[in-house]
């Protein structure tokens, strides 16, 4: 069975590769949940923050955003001295202005879902037809026009970087290589 190369590394990112990556989601919380671990990636590896999911979903109460935009100071510092999440103050403190932004997108379109959708082509995943990962772009207009929207709503750590990673990740684009198995899977989904 071809995959994208990226997911070979190990048995977590290929089971991620295989049944997540790329797939059209549209549930708020596990968007909202790819939003966080995209941001918490930034500086690292996809693989550093995919071992440490379950510890996150557990720090972050299942990123849950409406307790989250409640954290204080105290639950802030309770994450900061939890080892098993990466213990950076600016993006622990991301996560809590992040959910309120996200909160607000959603009072305003109904859905962070429906908010994201407004920015691709008739609300449809974009379908790429990348031979190798060579030619993935690390970003696009398209991400750097979504990220200059959302800083302006308020988030943080969403340059056009980690907005691309999180676009690929929900399946806004379907960047599998096109001899990838899941390639054609994610074309027929919405």
């Amino acid at each position: 069975m071809i995959r994208c190369q990226w997911a070979e590394m190990n048995e977590q990112e290929t089971d991620y590769h295989d049944t997540e990556w790329g797939v059209p989601e549209h549930d708020d919380r596990k968007l909202f949940e790819f939003l966080i671990l995209e941001g918490a990636q930034a500086g690292l590896s996809w693989d550093t923050i995919l071992k440490r999911r379950e510890n996150y979903r557990k720090a972050f109460d299942g990123f849950d955003y409406m307790k989250i935009s409640s954290y204080d100071e105290s639950k802030v510092e309770e994450i900061l001295q939890d080892k098993r999440v990466i213990r950076n103050r600016r993006k622990v403190l991301s996560a809590v202005s992040n959910a309120k932004a996200f909160i607000e997108v959603r009072n305003e379109y109904g859905s962070f879902d429906s908010y994201l959708r407004t920015f691709l082509p008739d609300g449809k995943p974009i379908q790429n037809f990348w031979k190798s990962m060579s030619e993935i772009p690390a970003s696009t207009v398209l991400s750097e026009k979504i990220s200059k929207d959302m800083k302006k709503r308020g988030f943080s750590f969403v340059g056009p970087t980690i907005i691309y990673a999180f676009m690929q990740a929900v399946g806004m684009v379907n960047d599998h290589v096109v001899d990838c198995f899941r390639h054609e899977e994610c074309m027929n989904m919405k």
